[in-house]
C-alpha cells in the first residue's frame, strides 16, 4: 500500500530532526574561529576515523543502491554484489597506495591533482569535465532513483519528491563539510538498519509463504527455489553475462571501476583529504567492513521481491506508467509490506542514504568549482569568505540544474524496466578507463608527461565510444569464441555481437595505458620535464592493527567468492 501512516510520519520527522539538531550542533561546537575555506570544503584536521569510514559509505550508498541494485538483484541476483565486495579490497589497495600520495604532497582535490603532476590545461579540463559528470550523471540518476523509491513508498507525486529530496540535501550541504561528515555517521546508522529491517521483512515473508517461521528458514527457502540468483560467476550463457562477463568481475574491468572511483573520485576521496594518515587508513578500512555488509541490505532485498514476485505478489507495484515490469521497484515494492511505524524507519532510512549521497555530491561540486576553476581563473585574490559564499551558491545552483535535468530526461534514461544501476556504471566507464590510466602512471611514473595525461583524457573517451558502438558497423562474432563478445538480439529479431562493457574498459584502459607510455617516452626524448610527485617508499607501510584487518577482508572475500562460485 503506497501510503505511509501518521505513525511513519511521526517516526520519519523524529529522524528528521535528530538530523538537523545534530547538523547545526555540530557546526556551532566545530566551526572554525576563521571559517576558511579549506575548513568549509575539508572539514580539516576534524574528523575522526569513524566518522570517515561512516561518511565514505553514506556518500557511495545511495538510491543507486537501495534502488539500482535492488533492481539488478531482482534481475541478476547476487551477482551484482561484485560492485560492494570488490570495492573492499579495492578500499584497502586506496589507502596503502593512493591515499599516502594524496596527504604527502597535499593534494585536496583531483583538479589540483593533475595541475600539480601534469599542468594547468589538464586540470581546467578535467575540472570542467568533473563537474560536468557529477551533475549530469550523479545528481541525476540520485535524484531521479531516490524519487522513484520515495514515491513508490510514500504514493507522493515523484516530481514534489524529486524537489523535496533536493532541498533537504541542501540544508546538509550548506553547513560544510564537517556537519556532512558527522551527520552521516547518523544517517549510516539508519540505512543499516533500514535496510536490515527490508531484508528481515522479505525472508520472513518467504518462510510465511511456505508455512515456515523465522529468516533462517526463508533464506535457506529463497537460495533453494531462487539458486539461479545466487551464483557470483555468469558464463556467456547467462543472459546477464553482458553486465557482468565471467572472471572480468575478479580480474578484468572490475577492479578499474573500483580503484578509479575509491581513489581517483573527488567526492570520496575528500572524507579522507583533511586527516592525517593514520587517521584516514583506519576510516577506510572501516568502510572497508561495512561493504561486506551492504549486499544484506541492499542485494538480498531484490532477490527476496524476484521470488515474491515469482510467487504472484507485486504484480501491479512492480509495473511502471506503460505497464512494463520495472525492476526498480523491487526494493519500495518490498518496504512497502512493512508494518506501521517500520515503514516510516525504512523510509527515513532511505532517505538518509539519498540525502547524504546528494549532500556529498554537492559539496564535491562546489570544492572543485569553488577552488579549481574559480580561485585559479576567475578571481585568484578571492578571500576566504568569498571563497565559502561562491561554494555555498555552487551547491544551490548544481542541485537546481540536477532537478531541472531529472524532471525533464529522468524517466527517458532509467525509466521503462532499465537497470538504474547498470546504466549509471556503463555510462560512467566511457571516461574511467582513461582517467585512472592518467591517475595511476601519474602516482607511480615520474617520466608520465602532460602531452600523454590529455591522450588518455581525450583518447580513452573516443576508444571507448568507438568500441561500444563498433558492432553496428563490423560483425565481432570471430571475438565470440574468445569470450570477448556476445550476440545481442535486437528488435528486430538480428544479432549483433557486441563487447561487454566491462571487457570494454578493459581494453580501453591497455589502450590508454601503451598509449601514455609511448607518448611520454617521446617527450623525454624531446627534452620536456614532467612534474613527478614526491613518493617516499616507507609511507606505504601500514601499521599492524591495518594490516590485520585488510588480512580479515581478504580472508572474508575469500571465503563468500568461493561458497557463491
Amino acid at each position: 500500500m503506497k501510503t505511509l501512516s501518521t505513525a511513519d510520519y511521526i517516526v520519519f520527522l523524529i529522524y528528521f530532526v535528530i538530523v538537523a539538531t545534530y547538523g547545526i550542533w555540530i557546526y556551532r561546537k566545530k566551526r572554525s574561529a576563521k571559517n576558511d575555506s579549506k575548513d568549509y570544503f575539508l572539514a580539516e584536521g576534524s574528523l575522526t576515523w569513524w566518522a570517515i569510514g561512516a561518511s565514505l559509505i553514506a556518500s557511495n550508498i545511495s538510491a543507486e543502491q537501495f534502488i539500482g541494485m535492488s533492481g539488478s538483484g531482482f534481475q541478476m541476483g547476487l551477482a551484482i554484489s561484485t560492485y560492494e565486495w570488490m570495492a573492499a579490497i579495492t578500499l584497502v589497495v586506496v589507502a596503502v597506495f593512493f591515499i599516502p600520495v594524496y596527504l604527502k604532497n597535499k593534494i585536496f582535490t583531483m583538479p589540483q591533482f593533475l595541475h600539480q603532476r601534469y599542468n594547468g590545461t589538464v586540470a581546467m579540463i578535467m575540472a570542467v569535465f568533473w563537474l560536468f559528470l557529477y551533475i549530469v550523471v550523479n545528481l541525476l540518476s540520485i535524484l531521479y532513483l531516490g524519487a522513484v523509491a520515495v514515491s513508490g513508498i510514500s504514493g507522493f507525486n515523484i516530481y514534489a519528491c524529486i524537489v523535496f529530496l533536493a532541498i533537504f540535501a541542501i540544508i546538509i550541504t550548506l553547513g560544510g563539510m564537517k556537519v556532512i561528515g558527522y551527520t552521516d555517521v547518523i544517517q549510516v546508522f539508519f540505512l543499516i538498519l533500514g535496510g536490515l529491517v527490508a531484508t528481515y521483512i522479505g525472508l520472513q515473508y518467504i518462510s510465511d509463504l511456505s508455512g515456515e517461521t523465522g529468516i533462517t528458514k526463508g533464506f535457506h527457502i529463497l537460495y533453494t527455489e531462487a539458486n539461479d540468483h545466487f551464483h557470483m560467476i555468469f558464463d556467456k550463457s547467462n543472459p546477464n553475462y553482458m553486465d557482468l562477463p565471467g572472471l572480468t568481475v575478479l580480474i578484468g574491468g572490475m577492479w578499474i571501476v573500483n580503484l578509479n572511483y575509491w581513489g581517483c573520485n573527488q567526492y570520496i576521496t575528500q572524507r579522507a583529504l583533511g586527516a592525517d594518515l593514520k587517521t584516514a587508513r583506519g576510516g577506510i578500512l572501516f568502510a572497508a567492513f561495512l561493504k561486506l555488509l551492504m549486499p544484506v541490505i541492499v542485494v538480498l532485498p531484490g532477490i527476496a521481491a524476484y521470488y515474491l514476485y515469482q510467487k504472484g505478489m507485486f504484480q501491479q507495484e512492480m509495473l511502471d506508467s506503460k505497464g512494463i515490469l520495472d525492476v526498480n521497484k523491487a526494493y519500495p515494492s518490498l518496504l512497502n509490506l512493512l508494518p506501521v511505524g517500520m515503514k516510516g524507519l525504512s523510509f527515513a532510512a532511505l532517505t538518509a542514504a539519498i540525502v547524504a549521497s546528494l549532500a556529498s555530491k554537492a559539496n564535491s561540486i562546489a570544492t572543485i568549482y569553488t577552488l579549481d576553476i574559480y580561485k585559479k581563473s576567475i578571481n585568484p585574490e578571492a578571500s576566504e569568505e568569498k571563497l565559502v559564499f561562491y561554494g555555498k551558491a555552487t551547491v544551490v545552483v548544481s542541485m537546481i540544474i540536477g532537478v531541472i535535468l531529472s524532471l525533464i530526461i529522468g524517466d527517458k534514461l532509467m525509466g521503462e524496466g532499465k537497470q538504474g544501476f547498470q546504466y549509471i556504471q556503463e555510462y560512467t566507464g566511457f571516461v574511467s578507463p582513461g582517467i585512472f590510466a592518467m591517475f595511476i602512471l601519474g602516482f607511480f611514473w615520474k617520466k608520465a608527461s602532460s602531452n600523454a595525461a590529455m591522450f588518455a583524457t581525450i583518447g580513452g573517451f573516443i576508444f571507448s565510444v568507438i568500441l561500444k558502438f563498433l558492432p553496428l558497423m563490423v560483425n565481432l562474432e570471430f571475438l565470440s569464441s574468445t569470450g570477448f563478445s556476445k550476440a545481442v538480439v535486437q528488435a528486430d529479431g538480428t544479432s549483433v555481437y557486441e563487447i561487454p562493457f566491462l571487457d570494454r574498459m578493459g581494453f580501453v584502459f591497455v589502450l590508454c595505458m601503451v598509449g601514455m607510455y609511448v607518448i611520454s617516452w617521446y617527450d623525454h626524448k624531446r627534452g620536456i620535464k614532467t612534474n613527478g610527485l614526491e613518493v617516499d617508499s616507507s609511507m606505504f607501510v601500514p601499521n599492524r592493527s591495518f594490516t590485520i584487518g585488510s588480512i580479515v577482508i581478504v580472508a572474508i572475500l575469500t571465503a563468500l567468492y568461493t561458497y557463491f562460485w
